[in-house]
């Protein structure tokens, strides 16, 4: 039995304990205040929710704040913030494990099936197909699974209707309804009561949407979870809902399109069906990207609402956090691991095989253990040990976790916002002086013409 380190004791001067569960945890190590305070850092970045929440809400909040031009546009941003990163990491994976699989999906199965079901509704749609189960079990599983997701597909939607939320608070709360004014650029702040009218009415008619496609999805997941099973066809909807991406590869392979590489990006961003967290749904790859890209059109259809300038901060900001929330922030932790491998930094933590794969970095439990050995093995104080992987660790973890604050949080935030003065300076030039032509910084694509005059 390996002891858990709740002091660890060499010399004399700490003592070890084991904890109910056998696995080596820091406790109240005797480790100086940076360690600790590095090891709350490196054990908050392993909860994958609350790190994508505090990853999220601090890349993306905390600069807006540093940053923000008024009361106004510091409120509505706030608001958004938190109620955004709250669904975003927190939504899906409530709606999915708590209320749905344990609660009403679990209710509409047959008695003797209840649990079944719902222990089973974790795994994979091809460890289910792989899997020794009832093939009627099977058959559930599948069909509850879409279901499941569907019900889920309210995540996106109520993401799509976050900006129009917020548009709606702050005309509330404060009256505006015009960007020029949320962002201090109007200095008179005059408000043109047809445009406020307009965005409220936009803004309870896309809420009102939002609420219907919602109690739609999970009507429509009910059903299929408590009818799918007898029915071919919807367990081929079921299948092909939970991985679209693997139905679009077998279409490119009919079409002579092969590459393994395509393949698995296409399962992996692609994919609706949760990932499996130890045996608990867990938000997946796809869902993280169907969420994102299904706010940027909410955004940019709620901005449009408020005016030109509003509509192009939008596309100037939320594409860019869009694409590192879904690529950015796992290619760049991969690629700093790689770099730190080649030089052969933190041996003990970084592992790579022969085609330069990276292994998984041990969490935080498993550091005393590593510790332990490598104290034995160079005959030096365990403390020690300890403290040097928590420091390495902290690196590992901390250098891509500060550029995504730094760069995607105060850069691009600081950057968008001068764009949109330089804007606002060049569009008030030029209705100054009338006999110009009016230009705006950038001619404007036809692509985003008709949205923005539609």
């Amino acid at each position: 039995m390996i002891k858990s380190i709740d002091n660890i004791n060499l010399n004399n001067r700490y003592s070890f304990k084991s904890n109910s569960n056998n696995t080596p945890s820091f406790g109240n190590a005797n480790l100086s205040k940076e360690a600790k305070y590095l090891n709350k850092f490196i054990k908050s970045q392993e909860n994958l929710s609350t790190t994508r929440f505090i990853q999220g809400t601090m890349t993306n909040w905390l600069p807006k704040a540093i940053l923000s031009r008024s009361l106004v546009d510091f409120s509505e941003f706030t608001f958004l913030e938190f109620l955004e990163s709250g669904l975003f990491y927190f939504a899906a994976p409530f709606l999915g494990e708590k209320l749905f699989r344990n609660g009403l999906f679990k209710n509409v199965q047959s008695k003797n099936l209840k649990n079944n079901v719902s222990s089973n509704l974790a795994k994979s749609l091809d460890e289910i197909k792989k899997s020794s189960l009832d093939k009627n079990l099977q058959k559930r599983l599948v069909s509850t699974k879409a279901g499941v997701v569907l019900a889920c597909l309210a995540v996106p939607a109520l993401e799509y209707g976050l900006g129009f939320a917020k548009n709606l608070f702050t005309l509330k709360v404060f009256k505006i309804s015009d960007f020029n004014n949320v962002a201090n650029l109007n200095k008179e702040k005059n408000e043109d009561a047809e445009l406020s009218k307009k965005v409220e009415t936009h803004s309870k008619k896309v809420l009102t949407q939002v609420g219907i496609l919602s109690g739609l999805g999970v009507a429509s997941g009910l059903l299929l979870a408590s009818k799918g099973h007898k029915s071919n066809i919807a367990q081929k909807f079921s299948e092909i809902l939970l991985e679209p991406g693997v139905a679009i590869s077998k279409l490119l392979h009919k079409a002579g399109v092969k590459s393994k590489s395509t393949d698995n990006f296409l399962k992996d961003y692609l994919k609706l069906d949760f990932s499996n967290n130890n045996g608990k749904l867990a938000l997946s790859k796809g869902q993280l990207a169907l969420t994102c890209i299904t706010g940027l059109f909410g955004y940019s259809s709620a901005a449009k609402d408020r005016g030109k300038l509003d509509f192009y901060e939008v596309w100037t900001r939320v594409p860019l956090v869009v694409v590192y929330t879904i690529f950015g922030s796992s290619i760049l932790d991969s690629g700093f691991k790689k770099i730190l491998a080649k030089k052969g930094k933190f041996p003990e933590l970084i592992k790579s095989d022969s085609q330069g794969n990276i292994a998984p970095i041990p969490t935080s439990k498993d550091l005393p253990v590593i510790a332990e050995k490598l104290s034995k093995a160079n005959k030096t104080p365990l403390n020690s040990e300890l403290e040097t992987l928590i420091k390495q660790k902290s690196i590992i973890t901390g250098v891509p976790y500060l550029f995504s604050v730094v760069a995607m949080g105060f850069l691009l935030s600081g950057v968008s916002r001068l764009w949109t003065q330089y804007r606002y300076n060049q569009q008030t030039k030029n209705a100054q002086n009338p006999q110009k032509p009016q230009a705006d910084f950038i001619k404007t694509s036809p692509v985003f013409k008709g949205i923005i005059e539609g």
